[in-house]
């Protein structure tokens, strides 16, 4: 029997619970099984603490009276995880912390091992291969928005797009019904539930303003190497992005660069990478400033980077070229009359953006009778993304300029395919 999925999102004030972190906020999506979305929870919780990085999530104390503590909804909270699939990006830091919320009230919680829970970041490197880390990274690959970013509910709703994106790519996959079968088993901490009312965030403030820096982490290309380096880069998304540099901070990624089962030279390794990974990012629009360059020099001291390397790094990198945004004209099959048309075979995948004049089905339907595969995604195996409009802002067409992959407006493929016809 499969209940469908729970998809919750955490925010928090800080990396680790371990160093006395807490749960500040709480989103959470109910997912039917075939993927489509059912219903939405969110509150705000008093950890009894300051709140950490107010910049990043714009929880202030005066948001918090009158807000619930964890032990408050904790009842609710398992009414409404309990029976399904827990999904997460990233789930190991929400697992991390709802395991150490439960223990503070003296229950045990079924995510004591983070694969309890299903990620959506870590299925990525299987639906979108080549994809970044990030949930914007990943959405963007099927023009999914992500709006209000650092709040809870927000990142919840699109973490469960992105999940029913990838149940529509494989909706035959056998192990949709694993995972549901196994949640049906989890054991889940009996908490009385009170009368305390989950509250949700007050809106219509000012958005957080973010950094190049922490924009520039959206972009950052997977890492190679086991989950445990995949893991911990996400840690080091979080530490970049969130702005989270203090000096405390090199000592609780360091722990979780052990807990992860990274020695020091592959954690070193990784350092290096990454931040010439996100120096390349920064650069990509041909603009370094001086606060990107400030910003710089704290990573590098979070990661052991010496000011020589900095410099070297800084210094020795151009700007990043995005990818052409047109493709030489060829055919489409046999046809020779086909001017401006795309060279596709088997072995091409086509990716559609945009509102065309024509149905997506319709066009995917020709494309598919010349032997052409499409894919609702973009990622590094696509040959081609067909847009309404070649310059569009689209997050398709966003991934292919940094993928560099042609982007081409929808006459010309029409051409082609009337070319093919007509052949």
């Amino acid at each position: 029997m499969h209940n469908g999925y729970a998809v919750i999102d955490l925010e928090t004030t800080g990396l680790a619970p371990s160093y006395g972190h807490r749960v500040i906020e709480i989103g959470i999506v109910h997912v039917a099984p075939d993927g489509a979305i059912e219903r939405s929870f969110e509150t705000v919780v008093n950890p009894g603490r300051d709140l950490g990085p107010v910049h990043i999530h714009q929880l202030r104390g005066a948001d918090m009276v009158g807000a619930p503590a964890f032990a408050d909804i904790a009842g609710d909270l398992v009414d409404r995880l309990r029976g399904r699939v827990v999904v997460a990006h990233n789930a190991a830091f929400e697992a991390r912390f709802l395991h150490a919320e439960f223990e503070r009230l003296g229950h045990r919680s079924p995510f004591k091992q983070a694969s309890t829970a299903l990620c959506t970041m870590r299925l990525a490197q299987e639906f979108l291969p080549g994809s970044g880390r990030k949930l914007a990274d990943c959405c963007s690959a099927y023009d999914i928005d992500l709006v209000d970013a650092h709040e809870a509910l927000a990142d919840a709703r699109a973490t469960a797009q992105l999940l029913g994106a990838y149940i529509s790519s494989a909706p035959h996959d056998p192990r949709w019904g694993t995972w549901g079968e196994a949640a049906t088993r989890l054991q889940w901490p009996g908490v009385l539930g009170t009368d305390q009312q989950w509250t949700a965030r007050r809106r219509g403030g000012a958005t957080a303003e973010r950094s190049r820096v922490d924009r520039a982490t959206d972009f950052l290309p997977a890492l190679e190497g086991n989950t445990g380096a995949l893991l911990y880069a996400a840690v080091l998304d979080r530490a970049v992005s969130g702005d989270m540099l203090a000096a405390t901070d090199a000592e609780q990624v360091n722990e979780f660069a052990a807990e992860f089962g990274l020695g020091a030279p592959m954690r070193a390794a990784l350092h290096q990478q990454y931040f010439g990974d996100l120096v390349d990012a920064v650069w990509a629009d041909g603009v370094l400033s001086i606060q990107d360059h400030m910003q710089l020099e704290r990573v590098a001291r979070l990661l052991g980077v010496s000011n020589d390397e900095l410099e070297r790094a800084v210094h020795s990198r151009q700007p990043a070229r995005m990818g052409a945004n047109s493709f030489s004209a060829a055919h489409i099959e046999d046809s020779e009359d086909a001017a401006g048309a795309i060279d596709l075979d088997e072995n091409s995948i086509v990716t559609l953006t945009g509102d065309m004049r024509r149905s997506r089905s319709e066009i995917e339907a020709d494309l598919a009778r010349l032997g052409i595969r499409t894919a609702p995604n973009v990622t590094k195996k696509t040959t081609v993304l067909i847009a309404a409009d070649a310059d569009s802002l689209s997050g398709k067409a966003r991934k292919a300029r940094q993928y560099g992959i042609p982007i081409i407006e929808e006459d010309v493929l029409e051409g082609a395919l009337a070319a093919a016809v007509r052949a």
